[in-house]
């Protein structure tokens, strides 16, 4: 049975940076594309970064976050990664990772998906 389990997170002032991981087992997390999504109170759930299985490694992101935010993988470690600098108040939501064969999959197809955590960004 495949999991996916994150950490990082937390509290951080405007301008700062917050490092997100995403470890996979029970599976090889480069046969997948792995997304990270969030959601802030009172909102829907959006796609923010993808990676593409380890066979095209490209990566997209939404436009609030391109820049700002980057996806990485660490191959020996079955580990996704998401960078995230200039954090602003607007950041702040429940940040999950999720994995499927494909970056476009509607939210209800991804195949596995992480605890959700929190991040905050304080003015």
């Amino acid at each position: 049975q495949g999991q996916l389990v994150q950490s990082g997170g937390g509290l951080v002032q405007s301008g700062g940076s917050l490092r997100l991981s995403c470890a996979a087992s029970g599976f090889t997390l480069d046969d997948y594309a792995v997304a990270w999504f969030r959601q802030a109170p009172g909102k829907e759930r959006e796609d923010i970064a993808c990676i593409r299985a380890v066979n095209d490694g490209s990566a997209h992101y939404v436009d609030s976050v391109k820049g700002r935010f980057t996806i990485s993988r660490i191959n020996d470690e079955n580990t996704v990664i998401l960078q995230m600098n200039s954090l602003k108040p607007e950041d702040t939501a429940v940040y999950y990772c999720a994995a499927d064969p494909w970056c476009g999959s509607l939210l209800d197809e991804w195949d596995y998906w992480g605890q959700g955590t929190q991040v905050s960004v304080s003015p």
